[in-house]
């Protein structure tokens, strides 16, 4: 079974966003391996942070709603909603998470002052909810912080997501046709721990190309561009390009193979061996006269459908008849006798 994002942030299925939020807000700090130095902080941090990156964003709780952690992270069940082909995969960078939900400031410092870095502190409580007379309106009785001597309130500055970083994917059509796994490597920025300086990162992106996927499809990594401290980091998204073939080419789910047949093929007929993407082979017999650009259909031969992939499109054989560029004078003799008007 895959992951239980509702147990690990200690929550109901079909709980409010509100309650989504505080319930990560208290997990976050209590966790942070900045202030638990228990050995399991750190990967408890980022569970709590993959879970909330799910359960706070409305289409992706929807998917996994219905089909769990794999069908979110495998394009299971058809698709994500409305049949769009989504694919989620977590950053992996909880430090990301948490500094965009605290508007990329350090919550520790707001309450805390300059506190020894290697101080343990054990929050069982949400502290922006114990100290939000502090935070929000101000001590009992007095009219805000502004009113402490020395104190200002930390700004908070809205952050914008960059444009999403398109590449084109290209893929055979045999790949299409049974369905294979690609990894993309990327080379991105990343901010470190301290959210002030920088590292360069390499990062394995894994794309399971579903059977028929038509060119064109989307798939969308969030937010996996540049990180920096005043920004969102852009959404990653590959567009499936089919790579040209010696043989075939494909129109929507149907595979389309150019026959090329002799002036006498197409019209006293004869047997071909049609190739196929599955590596068979079909024998058709002609025996009508073939009209150049002409069209014979087998039905079943083409590509799975991508919402169906049990069924398939058709296997359509265009005809190209090849005549001959001189004639003899008996031959033509021949073929006016033979050749009705």
């Amino acid at each position: 079974m895959g992951k239980d994002y509702y147990k690990i942030l200690g929550i109901q299925k079909g709980t409010a966003e509100d309650e989504i939020k505080k319930a990560y807000r208290k997990l976050a700090l209590k966790y942070h391996p900045d202030k638990n130095k228990s050995p399991d902080a750190e990967e408890r941090f980022k569970e709590i942070a993959e879970a909330y990156d799910v359960l706070s964003d409305p289409k992706k709780r929807e998917i996994y709603d219905q089909f769990g952690e794999e069908g979110l992270k495998g394009g299971g069940g058809g698709g994500g909603p409305n049949g769009t082909n989504f694919q989620y995969t977590f950053h992996g960078d909880p430090h990301a998470v948490f500094a965009e939900f605290f508007g990329g400031r350090n919550p520790f410092d707001i309450f805390f002052g300059q506190r020894n870095g290697d101080d343990e502190m054990e929050i069982d409580e949400d502290p922006l909810s114990s100290f939000s007379g502090f935070g929000m309106h101000g001590m009992p009785g007095m009219p805000g912080m502004g009113g402490m001597p020395g104190f200002q309130r930390p700004r908070t500055v809205a952050k914008k997501q960059d444009p999403p970083v398109t590449h084109e994917l290209k893929v055979s059509l045999e790949e299409i046709f049974s369905g294979c796994t690609k990894k993309m490597k990327i080379r991105r920025k990343r901010l470190n721990p301290d959210r002030q300086t920088m590292r360069q990162e390499d990062t394995i992106l894994t794309i399971d190309i579903k059977k028929g996927w038509k060119e064109g499809t989307k798939i969308t990594f969030p937010k996996q561009g540049d990180e920096t401290a005043n920004n969102i980091p852009a959404d990653i998204i590959f567009v499936l390009k089919d790579k040209p073939h010696p043989v075939f080419k494909r129109s929507g789910s149907d595979i389309i193979y150019v026959a090329k047949i002799t002036l006498r093929e197409a019209l006293c007929g004869c047997t071909l061996s049609i190739p196929t993407l599955d590596k068979k082979t079909h024998t058709m017999v002609l025996k009508d006269v073939i009209q150049p650009g002409s069209q014979r259909r087998i039905s079943g031969g083409g590509m799975p459908l991508p919402k169906q992939p049990d069924h398939r499109g058709d296997l359509v054989i265009e005809f190209q008849v090849h005549f001959p560029e001189t004639l003899s004078n008996a031959t033509r003799e021949k073929m006016k006798e033979l050749l009705p008007l």
